[in-house]
């Protein structure tokens, strides 16, 4: 009798199992616009692996929830490769099996080798996406435009701006405002000089936001008419929302970003992760991706985005932590 029950016991146990093993599920913690139904419906259906996505709102505060989970609430992240050294150092990200990805074939020569995401030999980062922290602004205010960030510091535009409450891409914008040569290699009379830039700024700003959807919407409920802006994205929204806006670099230059997949410590579902990313690749993802939210992507020409010889790629800070508590004295500046 009790080896009868043993063998129920174990075939329950070897039945619960198996449906769980069918739930497979690829958990995304994402920046908006990675994850839409264009591309999502299609990959669910041909790989049968379900899809759920968290949205962040700044770098700052995907890295909070990774640490503070040691990554087992997600299983891949989109972060862009300056920081892919941090997750690094932190434990919190692992390397790919890239036999699994075979559409990395399928990459631009540009971003199918990336030093960035490489570490030991082992790819920690697979790139998806391009675009720029840029400047937009609203035709009717300026209708003779505007070539200089130095508007978000004139006292004529003061309760008109909007900025993105973010740490290093803060600082480093600052610093392309005030020329310093290494925007990534800030010395302390360069971290003095920045804060005091970015706290002068504040008495000028309706308020900082984070996240894209978060910027577009106080922009339509207020009286924006210029933002530091996440990206192409909120230009392409705001266009959609009826504003007549410009996304433009300034003469003094811009942050451009690379975005990639990261496979997160606390991986699940290690299988429906590689196919997630596999399938970005396939050709068509990409450029559904573009053309519906205005980033570059990674596997197909963007011939629109003919700004990138004024872009600053981001690389990794000299001392992310430090950048960190710059950022937050300007915030708790009065």
């Amino acid at each position: 009798m009790i080896r009868y029950c043993g063998y129920f016991l174990n075939a329950a146990v070897l039945l619960f199992a198996a449906g769980y093993a069918a739930a497979q599920e690829v958990r995304l913690f994402s920046f908006e616009g990675y994850a839409e139904s264009e591309w999502v419906e299609p990959f669910e259906a041909e790989t049968g692996c379900s899809v759920s996505v968290a949205y962040t709102g700044s770098v700052d505060e995907m890295f909070a929830k990774m640490a503070g989970s040691d990554g087992a609430d997600y299983d891949l992240i989109s972060i862009d490769t300056s920081i892919i050294q941090r997750y690094l150092d932190n434990e919190l990200i692992i390397p790919f099996d890239m036999s699994m990805i075979p559409n990395t074939a399928n990459l631009l020569p540009s971003f199918s080798s990336v030093a960035e995401v490489m570490s030991g030999g082992a790819t920690y980062g697979v790139p998806i996406a391009w675009g720029s922290l840029g400047l937009i602004y609203d035709t009717e205010a300026f209708p003779e435009g505007i070539d200089s960030w130095e508007a978000l510091w004139d006292p004529a535009n003061k309760g008109h701006i909007l900025a993105l409450d973010d740490a290093n891409n803060n600082i480093t914008n600052a610093a392309i405002v005030l020329g310093i040569d290494n925007p990534f290699n800030l010395t302390d009379a360069d971290f003095n000089a920045v804060q005091q830039k970015l706290i002068e700024q504040k008495q000028y700003l309706i308020s900082y936001y984070a996240g894209f959807e978060e910027g577009v919407n106080i922009w339509d409920t207020s009286e924006a008419s210029l933002m530091f802006s996440m990206g192409e994205f909120q230009a392409v929204e705001l266009a959609n929302r009826g504003y007549d806006v410009v996304y433009s670099i300034p003469k003094e230059g811009g942050i451009g970003w690379l975005d990639t997949w990261a496979l997160s410590k606390g991986v699940q579902d290690s299988d429906c992760a590689h196919k997630w990313v596999n399938y970005y690749l396939n050709g068509i993802t990409g450029p559904t991706m573009t053309a519906i939210n205005g980033y570059g992507n990674t596997t197909n020409e963007s011939p629109d985005l003919d700004y990138a010889d004024k872009l600053v790629w981001l690389q990794p800070a000299e001392d992310f932590d430090r950048r960190v508590e710059v950022w937050n004295a300007v915030k708790a500046a009065q």
